[in-house]
């Protein structure tokens, strides 16, 4: 079966500007897991979410140039969102005070049976809804 990757906003961020912080290569720990994903044929999930939180910071040319590493091998899907999936990541929202766009990716990756991938700690604290990895944890 094809493993699927539900990549958080930060991840993208973090490959295309080859971001690190004071002790660890983060863009370089995302650039080695998109090419463990295209070596093993995995597919990487976004959603219009993933792309309204990218247009913060890119033009959509830029964001086309960002998924190209894996559109261009036919790996990128995009997965819609149901208003069910909207309710859900608004009650976890409210119940645990967590922002809704990190809800509504967990929830997202639950139920496209996706590995999350994430760096930010609010997805320590959606564990029961979906597991995370950072980067560097799959490679």
């Amino acid at each position: 079966m094809q493993k699927r990757y539900y990549l958080d906003t930060s991840i993208w961020r973090d490959f295309y500007e080859n971001r690190k912080d004071r002790f660890r290569p983060l863009g370089e720990w995302a650039f080695e897991l998109f090419k463990k994903i295209i070596r093993e044929k995995s597919a990487v999930l976004y959603s219009e979410a993933t792309f309204k939180e990218l247009r913060d910071y890119f033009s959509i040319d830029e964001i086309k140039r960002i998924f190209s590493i894996v559109a261009g091998k036919g790996l990128l899907e995009k997965v819609e969102i149901s208003q069910e999936q909207k309710r859900g990541a608004g009650n976890l929202c409210n119940i645990r005070n967590i922002p809704f766009n990190d809800c509504l990716h967990a929830v997202l990756a639950r139920d496209n049976s996706a590995i999350m991938v994430a760096r930010d700690h609010h997805f320590e604290l959606l564990a029961d809804i979906t597991e995370s990895k950072k980067p560097e944890e799959l490679l």
